[in-house]
């Protein structure tokens, strides 16, 4: 089994301090979606941060685990959520990404043995906050906290970082969609649309 985190932190400062979470994406909040694919893997979800998602959750009750590390940004969340986890492998997600599925993150976890941390790398970059650790992590974690290194980058010259490639990214639909995030209201405008050809 598997722990999951929902990372809720953030003061959201490109959209007006709104809880991102809430954000409606095809009829249901990003929680709402989060939450049922989160669900199909564990029965331990976690939401990290300083405040509780606007959105209850309906029938799925997670944890709510607070920052150990305040202000502090993902690399306090993960922190706080290997702190927290019940099992050795914790499937990480930002509040923002309203496409993860449950298949891909399965799949993320299965490629977790003999690694510190699974973390998909497209044409864009690596993706911190939709990837796997295990808890062993958390002693470098917090270490870069304690020196003020907070960067998710400069935490893995020190993991043993397995990197799932595009190619394996494309096998679970358009990784674009799959890793999408909102950062400004144009990119929800954008993952409106992307929801709407869904329908």
């Amino acid at each position: 089994m598997a722990s999951a985190a929902i990372l809720a932190g953030g003061r959201a400062s490109r959209f007006d301090g709104r809880d991102k979470s809430a954000l409606v994406v095809g009829g249901r909040s990003i929680f709402e979606r989060q939450l049922e694919e989160l669900s199909r893997i564990t029965d331990d979800i976690m939401i990290v941060g300083a405040r509780w998602p606007s959105n209850p959750g309906g029938d799925i009750a997670p944890r709510f685990v607070p920052d150990r590390v305040p202000g502090c940004g993902p690399l306090g969340g993960l922190d706080a959520a290997l702190a927290a986890a019940r099992d050795d492998l914790v499937a990480v997600v930002a509040c923002d990404m309203p496409f993860v599925t449950a298949e891909w993150l399965a799949y993320l976890l299965s490629c977790a043995e003999h690694w510190d941390a699974v973390v998909p790398r497209t044409e864009r970059g690596y993706h911190p906050l939709c990837a796997v650790y295990t808890r062993g992590c958390g002693a470098a974690v917090a270490r870069h906290l304690a020196e003020g290194r907070l960067t998710m980058m400069g935490l893995f010259e020190e993991l043993r970082v397995h990197v799932v490639p595009s190619e394996e990214l494309d096998a679970f639909g358009n990784r674009h969609r799959l890793l999408a995030n909102v950062n400004t209201p144009v990119e929800y405008e954008e993952i409106e649309a992307l929801a709407g050809h869904e329908r």
